[in-house]
């Protein structure tokens, strides 16, 4: 089967960039710059500063907005970026529950929207509001392949769970504990918290007195570690699985040692360089990377900046169809977007090969998770 690859940015810049004035192409984004998402929030943010100011000829323009990692503010700034600045698309939510607020905004906005956050809750079933959001993200069942296939092959029979009191908490255990089913894998304890909650003791009491042999955190951002750092303390020295929604520096800074000998699934651009030559995505992943930490810094690397990189380059890609049915700022324009953006098909970016379609808004399959163990306070390579 081709793959297409997405090519350097600054390439297509040149190759469609054209003499003639036309109207700006207006990226809005409604992300956590502050609050508990903020550790994936501000990584977004600065993936978006290196966007190309030029795009098929056209003026590219971004506002970007603090929805404070609450739901609430993500409707607020969802309504000024869609009614007010009249934008040709949305890139964000950063959470699962910001993201799905803001879809009874876009929808009848219709305006396309790429959701920055995991949950496949925020594009599946494809109908109604949903119509207009994509998901870059793996959907769960894919991330449960790789965990519960670890699982099995080393022996563990028994899990217990720590999630976050969220949409994306219960959402991802509950399709975990689908896949742990069909592997044999039985549950003993599902516990939850809240993101700005100071302590899991409780939570991780309640685990330890099943036993289970595995424990998997359901939670992202920093304050994920919490039940992994308790765990440890309290002597857990078996496996703990996490999730791709921790996989930033604030993270491995948070936890520390404790850390050390976690596994989880994650996309294969946070760990590019140990890629196989033959991996589809380590052209691509190794560009955004050369570019993020030329500005800050080696190592500064984020799965979540990749994921808003991935939504320019899937975005980028579909411009020069839409522009053939209206110009920037239209109606005609972002129904274009989406259905172009609709039809990608084996696209290869920093993450995954999406092929999209009418009732697949992701387009991932199992290329787009390698499993990655925490080792000497950073990311090892376990298997593509």
């Amino acid at each position: 089967m081709k793959l297409r690859i997405a090519l350097p940015v600054l390439l297509v810049v040149a190759t469609l960039q054209s003499p003639v004035a036309h109207a700006d192409i207006t990226i809005g984004a409604t992300l956590s710059l502050t609050g508990p998402g903020s550790s994936l929030g501000i990584p977004e943010k600065q993936t978006m500063e290196l966007i190309p100011e030029m795009l098929a000829g056209h003026k590219v323009r971004t506002i970007i907005l603090d929805d404070r990692s609450d739901p609430t503010q993500a409707v607020v700034n969802a309504r000024k970026l869609t009614a007010e600045d009249k934008v040709d698309i949305i890139f964000g939510a950063t959470l699962t529950p910001t993201s799905l607020a803001i879809l009874d905004v876009i929808g009848p906005a219709e305006t396309p929207t790429v959701s920055l956050s995991g949950s496949g809750s925020i594009i599946i079933p494809q109908e109604g509001n949903k119509r207009f959001a994509f998901k870059l993200a793996p959907n769960e069942p894919i991330q449960g392949a790789r965990i519960f296939e670890h699982a099995t092959n080393n022996g563990i029979g028994t899990i217990a769970y720590i999630a976050h009191a969220t949409a994306f908490g219960e959402s991802f255990t509950e399709e975990m504990q689908k896949v742990a089913g069909l592997r044999k894998v039985r549950t003993l304890a599902w516990e939850r918290f809240n993101p700005t909650d100071t302590s899991v003791t409780p939570q991780v009491l309640k685990v330890l007195a099943t036993n289970p042999d595995a424990v998997l955190i359901a939670a992202s951002g920093t304050s994920a570690a919490a039940p992994v750092i308790e765990l440890r303390q309290r002597g857990y020295r078996k496996t703990i699985y996490l999730n791709q929604g921790i996989a930033n520096n604030d993270f491995l800074r948070v936890g520390g040692k404790s850390l050390e000998g976690a596994v989880f699934p994650v996309s294969p651009v946070l760990v590019a360089e140990q890629l196989g030559n033959d991996n589809p995505m380590k052209k691509v992943a190794l560009e955004y990377v050369r570019l993020f930490e030329a500005k800050h810094g080696k190592g500064s690397r984020s799965l979540f900046g990749a994921t808003a990189w991935d939504a320019w380059l899937i975005m980028a890609a579909a411009v020069p169809t839409a522009l053939k049915a209206g110009q920037p700022g239209t109606a005609a324009f972002r129904r274009a977007l989406r259905d172009t953006m609709e039809r990608t098909q084996n696209f290869v970016a920093t993450q995954a090969v999406f092929t999209m379609s009418p009732t697949d808004h992701n387009g991932t399959d199992q290329r787009g998770q390698v499993l990655v163990k925490i080792e000497n306070g950073g990311w090892k390579l376990l298997q593509e």
